[in-house]
């Protein structure tokens, strides 16, 4: 497969992969640090090289519910938001997984006020986790280009036909400029030729979103549980076929020196790739440490993470969001669940770290890697989340 090598940021990235998926409809509002896909897809088409209808709305909920009314209409539909634009659209994201919109989202991640910060941490994503959307976060600028074409493949095939978001670091990712191949979009569009259905025609009118009483709504809820529980086994196919064509794979999450791993550390995005250094400079200490990536974040892949943590003795989880009032981040939290049922688990230590765009760097790692040990060796217990780095 053909293709050019060009210096992009994620944001750039993105932008160039919904103009080869042939995207029908773009609406959005901009905000930081995620503007700037919008405003490159609109650049695209002011240049004749995207034939897309760009929609410039008054708010992130006018934007979502833009792209509901056109997914609904058959077309291929694209937004982006973050933070409190991702917050205001609270509504609509519900909306769109129940009705069943093929909808594609980038998430240029960003913490939600007060106070106001435009910098990166997934408070915004975690906080919209329950609203039946896919959520893959990406940690390249290449993988978040590849993932929005196989969120489309995965989107809108029968038997799933829910939306999906793509999530990266703000700024860490968004504004950074790595080499991303991209394809022509011929070869996209073939890779990713169009399945949305039209649920709204006025040949065949249907009544979409109605009101549900008591008695019906607890199995229209199901039937999106349904859905979801065969996205990972369906995007595991759809990854596979990609990367039979473009060449590149991913798998529902990834993995450095596992195997053989006595000691996890398990993050997301930016922070895993900054933690592989550390994995090696362990290594080269005597101490069998590895590293574990979920790239499909919800639905949970349940049975392939329990799998993959089962044989570790401790595993650190860093988590850059804080569930309020929670004892536990949002990534231990949904790790735990996975070994509610099991009697034999290993230990796990959790770190919230990143907030508001602090730097996480591979001396603050090794130093929640040395706090973990240390309790391990001692007690082999440790308690709720500790919050690191915090002046208090």
């Amino acid at each position: 497969m053909k293709a050019e090598r060009l210096p992009l940021p994620t944001n750039y990235a993105v932008a160039y992969a919904a103009k080869a998926c042939d995207v029908d409809v773009v609406a959005a509002y901009p905000i930081t640090p995620q503007s700037d896909i919008v405003e490159r897809i609109a650049q695209f088409i002011a240049d004749g090289e995207f034939n897309a209808e760009y929609i410039p709305v008054e708010s992130e909920h006018s934007a979502l519910s833009a792209c509901i009314g056109a997914s609904a209409t058959g077309a291929r539909a694209f937004t982006a938001s973050c933070s409190q634009g991702l917050a205001l659209m609270h509504e609509c994201l519900f909306i769109a997984s129940a009705c069943r919109l093929p909808i594609v989202m980038c998430v240029a991640n960003r913490t939600l006020s007060a106070p106001i910060n435009i910098h990166g941490d997934y408070q915004d994503s975690m906080s919209s986790r329950d609203c039946g959307w896919v959520q893959i976060f990406v940690s390249s600028a290449q993988e978040a280009y590849d993932a929005v074409i196989q969120g489309y493949k995965l989107a809108e095939l029968d038997g799933i036909l829910v939306p999906a978001m793509v999530c990266f670091d703000g700024y860490v990712l968004s504004h950074t400029y790595e080499p991303v191949f991209v394809y022509g979009d011929d070869d996209v569009k073939a890779f990713v030729p169009k399945r949305v259905k039209r649920i709204a025609n006025p040949d065949e009118p249907t009544t979409l979103g109605v009101l549900c009483l008591p008695n019906y709504e607890y199995e229209f809820k199901y039937q999106l549980v349904d859905a979801l529980n065969r996205v990972p086994n369906t995007l595991r196919k759809v990854d596979k076929e990609f990367g039979e064509y473009f060449g590149r794979s991913y798998g529902l999450y990834e993995t450095y020196r596992m195997d053989d791993a006595e000691y996890v550390i398990a993050t997301m995005g930016a922070i895993a790739s900054t933690s592989r250094i550390l994995v090696d400079e362990l290594r080269q200490e005597g101490l069998k440490v590895g590293l574990f990536r979920p790239r499909l974040f919800r639905p949970c892949p349940a049975d392939e993470w329990r799998k993959m943590l089962s044989k570790s003795e401790l595993v650190l989880v860093v988590d850059r969001a804080i569930c309020f009032g929670s004892t536990v981040g949002p990534l231990l939290s949904e790790i735990l669940g996975v070994f509610m049922n099991e009697e034999e688990r290993p230990v796990f230590s959790n770190f919230i770290a990143g907030i508001g765009g602090r730097d996480v760097t591979i001396s603050d790692l090794r130093s929640m890697f040395r706090g973990a040990m240390e309790s391990f060796r001692k007690k082999r217990v440790v308690k709720g989340c500790e919050y690191y780095g915090v002046r208090w």
